[in-house]
């Protein structure tokens, strides 16, 4: 593989480069590097989204006959990346990057046409109805129902860890239509509006205080049949393509290194207790070179996943490895900080927002304030978009053959 960019990639690269410096607002720089949680909130998340909306660099992952840009993988990976270390907000992933190829690929020419562009413009903010307890990997044992009624469908059943479903208008769900089929063909993918009396949302606040994830009842919650997405029983096709398209192109690598060399920065500044620096602490200086060369590993697979895309191949199981990597890179990374800032770094600040005019004072700076609601905020990459253990299970079936 050619690791060299070609002169138009290197040109996009300036292009974005410099749209990011006479765009991307400094506010939202901070909000994003003042954002503990996984996702960003919607406030400074939906403005970036406005931004390229207007630009038309939105929609870079959908085909371009549904509105998108029409980039190479590799072009899509350098805006990324490009993203990533410019501090910009990270989109609505749900509704950009999941449902809407959801949509592009089996929806309708009216689904397309009515959904695709209120995603765009932010009018539709969506949430993912996947998860329920005791079905979590094992999505084929989901128990939420939907019965066919006429021209309606109702849903009965219960969604848990729906990300920033307090601020969705709708939700996209998997439910059982037909509960005599065989449990990959029992399955179907619904689209609901949230504004329901049939419909309760339920916060679960996280271990460092964030609001991100929630609990989901649906009862008697009720959904024209033209919201259904493909055909019934096809809920499980889809679920596959949509979560291969989650890990498909993913770009952790350059958030995370770019992470290390801010840890490698600050370890210059931070006392290590015996009257030197973090810096001149072998051990630790050797456990974050070690992480550092994971990620350029990292990126290195991302980019091979990359290529085979250009070529207009799959993904494949080399996702399922990107996902496990990264997941356990990100906890590394996050580790790391709260050593390197010491008992400033175990200090918990449970208000929030930490960015903008109502955040509380930083005692020892933004970047200790942020290490252990961060810490422990990612212990969840081991187990959302599919746990280190399915990830394995995948590894072993499609690319060992164990």
């Amino acid at each position: 593989m050619d690791l060299d960019f070609s002169p138009q990639d290197q040109a996009f690269r300036a292009d974005v480069r410099r749209f990011l410096d006479e765009h991307l607002p400094q506010h939202l720089r901070e909000g994003m590097r003042g954002t503990p949680g996984v996702f960003v909130e919607p406030d400074i998340g939906r403005e970036w989204q406005a931004i390229l909306h207007a630009k038309g660099w939105l929609a870079y992952n959908w085909p371009v006959a549904c509105g998108g840009t029409g980039w190479t993988p590799i072009q899509r990976y350098i805006f990324e990346k490009e993203c990533a270390l410019a501090d910009a907000p990270s989109l609505p992933v749900l509704s950009l990057k999941l449902l809407g190829p959801v949509i592009c690929q089996f929806g309708t020419d009216e689904q397309k046409a009515r959904i695709l562009p209120r995603i765009l413009d932010g009018t539709d903010f969506w949430c993912q109805g996947f998860s329920e307890p005791g079905s979590g990997s094992d999505l084929a044992s989901l128990r939420t129902r939907a019965e066919r009624r006429g021209d309606l469908y109702v849903v009965n059943g219960r969604k848990l860890w729906t990300t920033h479903a307090h601020h969705a208008t709708h939700i996209f769900c998997l439910a059982k239509t037909d509960p005599a089929a065989k449990p990959q063909r029992a399955i179907s993918f619904l689209l609901i509006d949230m504004a329901q009396t049939g419909i309760e949302v339920r916060p679960i606040i996280g271990l460092a205080g964030d609001h991100e994830v929630n609990e989901v009842f649906l009862d008697d919650a009720i959904t024209p049949a033209s919201e259904l997405v493909g055909e019934e029983g096809q809920g499980w096709t889809i679920a596959k393509f949509l979560l291969e398209n989650e890990r498909g192109g993913a770009c952790h690598a350059p958030k995370l290194l770019s992470d290390i060399a801010r840890l490698r920065k600050a370890a210059g500044a931070e006392p290590d207790g015996r009257g030197g620096c973090m810096s001149d602490d072998a051990h630790y200086m050797a456990r974050l070179a070690r992480v550092e060369l994971e990620a350029q590993a990292l990126e290195m697979t991302e980019m091979r996943v990359l290529a085979e895309m250009a070529k207009g191949l799959p993904p494949g199981p080399q996702t399922s490895l990107s996902k496990l990597v990264a997941s356990t890179l990100r906890q590394q990374v996050d580790g790391l900080a709260v050593q390197l800032y010491g008992y400033a770094g175990i200090a918990l600040e449970g208000r929030r927002p930490l960015y903008g005019n109502q955040a509380p004072p930083a005692l020892h700076g933004k970047a200790a304030q942020l290490a252990a609601p961060r810490y422990l905020n990612s212990r969840a990459w081991t187990i959302f978009g599919g746990t280190n253990e399915v990830q394995r299970n995948i590894i072993a079936k499609t690319v060992l053959g164990l």
